[in-house]
């Protein structure tokens, strides 16, 4: 059985990869927003909050979720 990718994880996400994020304003809601990642933001290996991403659209947040490109 595959581990299960996680946001929390650098070496979980890419350049490129399609993840779902959660910017500091929508903290408090929850509010995710889909994009592809231009840039790693977070230089730990792991975040208990999420790896901070910068989405090719410019939006700024920490990773909630790998998305299913299938």
């Amino acid at each position: 059985m595959a581990k299960e990718k996680s946001g929390k994880v650098r070496d979980d996400v890419s350049i490129g990869l399609y993840v779902d994020i959660i910017q500091k304003a929508d903290q408090q809601s929850g509010k995710l927003c889909r994009g592809r990642v231009k840039e790693i933001l977070t230089n730990s290996g792991t975040h208990p909050h999420g790896i901070k991403v910068r989405l090719e659209d410019g939006r700024v947040g920490r990773v909630a979720g790998i998305a299913d490109t299938k």
